[in-house]
């Protein structure tokens, strides 16, 4: 793939340059939109805008992979273009479809007032779905492509192909080509294995769950008025559930949920009693909610530490 330097004519000034300078005033800029990012992840993202290139974002479900997309579109006052995968999800979902409807009522019209047949595959009848809308778009464009690891192959190939040129070739209609390479960031909770040529197409970012100082100052800036040593105390709770062997750990959403949660009910201290009954808000399976009421009461999780002190 080629840089953004040599896309031929497409129209790019509009552009924000949210790539140019340094890792650190990537972090600032996202930081504006409430993001918190890794100095490794603001570099990849910077590489990938000078480069022109798609992102894929992999980790663990709850890590803040789709906040990437959406913070920085957020920072950078572009328009968020979402494609949902899902299985199933095919051409006239995710690229383009006509509006049948709509061109039998043209065609009837026509019949019925004696007019020459019309064209009915024409950009009046065309539907754009999220792939096609991001590259026709003339404006600053983010596009997530969220959860791309429930895709089957054959839409996954589907992507492939517009990724490549940033263009679609629609037999009744020509090809669209795009005006500028809209930033693309994918997603994949690694479900299943993605396709080396997908892979190919992107840089790579791995995002894991926060470390306990990195989640707290999360908190501190996504849930007003917590106090500080509540919240290193939340994190370093929710850092010691998902260490243990869980169905499905607790997200950075879950916690950020559960914080303003303790913080509604006047809570300014955790401890083992309050962390108990709050288990429910950040597990959803009985073995997970068993497993780590027995370890809180063994004392072994930072809530069972915290009731001594």
């Amino acid at each position: 793939m080629t840089d953004r330097a040599d896309r031929g004519n497409r129209d790019e000034a509009a552009a924000p340059a949210w790539w140019s300078g340094s890792p650190g005033r990537i972090a600032g800029l996202l930081g504006s939109a409430g993001y918190l990012a890794s100095e490794h992840a603001c570099a990849v993202l910077r590489l990938a805008g000078q480069l022109g290139k798609p992102v894929l974002v992999e980790g663990p479900a709850g890590t803040g992979k789709t906040g990437v997309a959406t913070s920085l579109a957020a920072a950078t006052g572009s328009r968020l273009i979402r494609l949902q995968c899902h299985e199933g999800l095919d051409e006239a979902r995710a690229l383009y479809e006509w509006n049948h409807s709509r061109q039998l009522l043209r065609i009837m019209a026509g019949r019925a007032g004696g007019w020459p047949e019309a064209d009915v595959f024409t950009e009046e009848f065309l539907l754009a779905r999220p792939l096609l809308e991001a590259i026709k778009a003339t404006e600053p464009v983010v596009l997530l492509i969220d959860e791309v690891d429930r895709l089957g192959l054959e839409a996954e190939a589907l992507l492939l192909e517009v990724l490549s040129d940033y263009q679609v070739s629609i037999p009744e209609f020509g090809t669209v080509t795009g005006r500028q390479v809209p930033t693309v960031v994918l997603t994949s909770n690694g479900s299943r294995d993605l396709t080396e040529a997908l892979r190919r197409r992107c840089l790579y970012l791995h995002l894991d769950y926060p470390p306990v100082e990195r989640e707290r100052e999360i908190l501190a800036i996504r849930v007003p008025g917590i106090p500080e040593y509540l919240a290193g105390q939340i994190a370093a709770f929710v850092g010691s559930l998902r260490r243990l062997d869980l169905r499905q750990r607790p997200s950075v959403a879950q916690t950020l949920e559960w914080a303003r949660t303790l913080l509604a009910l006047g809570a300014q201290d955790l401890d083992a009693g309050l962390a108990a009954e709050s288990l429910p808000a950040l597990l959803r399976f009985r073995p997970d909610l068993e497993l780590a009421a027995a370890e809180l009461a063994a004392g072994r999780l930072a809530g069972g530490r915290l009731a001594g002190d």
